[in-house]
């Protein structure tokens, strides 16, 4: 029998802010390389449609700023919109060895929620389509169910299309 996980930080910030989640756990593998694969496979994993399971990306526009970005897992950030959404000239995916020291998780289990300062948040706007949604609960092995409403507010999130037609 699986012992009860602990909370995350992201968990821990849903119930301060009182957003309704629920968190789902799954068996870490080491799944496929690349981040559209191993999306997918943490979806099949949970038994969930892959149009509701969200995954974060970062990027720093032109002007440095950084930007994050949701996207679900089947599909890839388009950066001339991503960088359209921001109203910057251009932005490039941060490299993997930064991404720990920007936002304070590792790669595979970054969320949009908790990371070490809040940056613009942007969502595909299919979120829209759903009560709920899955995010990386910030750990890997570790999804959050949570309210769409509740989660784009708590993240002053916009929705724009912003993936590769």
């Amino acid at each position: 029998m699986k012992q009860k996980e602990e909370k995350t930080n992201v968990m821990r910030i849903l119930d301060q802010k009182k957003v309704p989640y629920t968190a789902h756990f799954y068996e870490e593998s080491d799944g496929p390389e690349g981040d559209r694969e191993y999306g997918l496979h943490v979806a099949q994993a949970m038994g969930q449609d892959a149009a509701r399971v969200f995954k974060t990306l970062v990027a720093r526009g032109a002007s440095k700023n950084i930007y994050v970005y949701e996207v679900p897992v089947a599909e890839n950030l388009d950066l001339k919109k991503a960088a359209k959404a921001v109203e910057e000239k251009s932005i490039e995916l941060l490299h993997v060895a930064e991404i720990n020291s920007v936002t304070g998780y590792v790669r595979g289990g970054c969320s949009p929620v908790g990371m070490k300062k809040r940056f613009p948040t942007v969502f595909h706007c299919t979120a829209k389509k759903f009560d709920r949604i899955y995010i990386s609960a910030g750990k890997i092995g570790a999804q959050v169910e949570v309210s769409t409403v509740g989660l784009l507010s708590l993240l002053g999130a916009a929705t724009v299309d912003i993936i590769v037609e």
